[in-house]
């Protein structure tokens, strides 16, 4: 199955893009725990709790992803996941960029300039792709659910750290598992993610989700 993205007019592509782009794969970060909307269908409900159970039946995952930003550069790269807590994002060259998170800690490493941008990972968006579980069947942000022979489209508001706008997911007909994800910022500019190769059930290596809390120390008190 392919999905297109679609590429926009030129923008700066900076490390919040990277984020926040990524950050649209913590789908319940987008989500209210409250009763679903009124207007969804008993199909609708029945296609969210199913979505739901896939992600909840996920405990370490590991594929390759290709990401488009705001500008229309596309970037590829590699990504590892062990719930609970723990991620990273491999973005290859010319991209120098990681993103990792241990279970406490979110990291922006840029593995040229040697820097380390750190966030409470319970501040980020990603905190809830990498909780126990998730419910989008008692969403309050879900906006709309679309379904053809191949695609499931889930339409949703966003609200983040990053700021508000909307965020298009796409999942698979045949395992309802998560193919892209297109987040639309209050300035119109896209930021899309498509993920491919993608493996379940696969052991992880710890070193992955490591982060350096003593060289980020050291770079702060270079910093003052």
């Amino acid at each position: 199955m392919e999905f297109k993205m679609k590429q926009i007019a030129p923008t700066p592509f900076t490390r919040r893009h990277l984020l926040k782009g990524l950050g649209c794969l913590g789908v319940a970060s987008l989500i209210a725990p409250n009763a679903a909307a009124a207007s969804f269908t008993a199909e609708d409900r029945d296609l969210l709790q199913k979505i739901s159970g896939y992600f909840n039946s996920i405990r370490t995952m590991n594929g390759d992803f290709l990401q488009v930003g705001p500008s229309g550069n596309q970037t590829e790269g590699k990504f590892f996941m062990e719930r609970p807590g723990k991620i990273r994002f491999h973005y290859l060259k010319p991209s120098t960029i990681d993103i990792i998170a241990d279970g406490d800690s979110l990291v922006i490493k840029d593995r040229k300039l040697q820097t380390l941008d750190l966030y409470p990972l319970s501040q980020t968006p990603l905190k809830f792709l990498l909780a126990d579980q998730v419910d989008l069947s008692r969403d309050k942000k879900v906006l709309q659910v679309l379904k053809d022979t191949d695609i499931i489209q889930i339409m949703m508001h966003e609200e983040s750290l990053f700021g508000e706008g909307r965020i298009t997911l796409l999942f698979d007909t045949a395992e309802f598992a998560l193919r892209q994800w297109t987040i639309t910022d209050a300035q119109g500019l896209n930021t899309s993610v498509a993920l491919y190769n993608v493996e379940t059930g696969r052991p992880q290596n710890p070193k992955l989700f490591e982060i350096d809390y003593l060289a980020n120390a050291r770079q702060h008190r270079k910093d003052r």
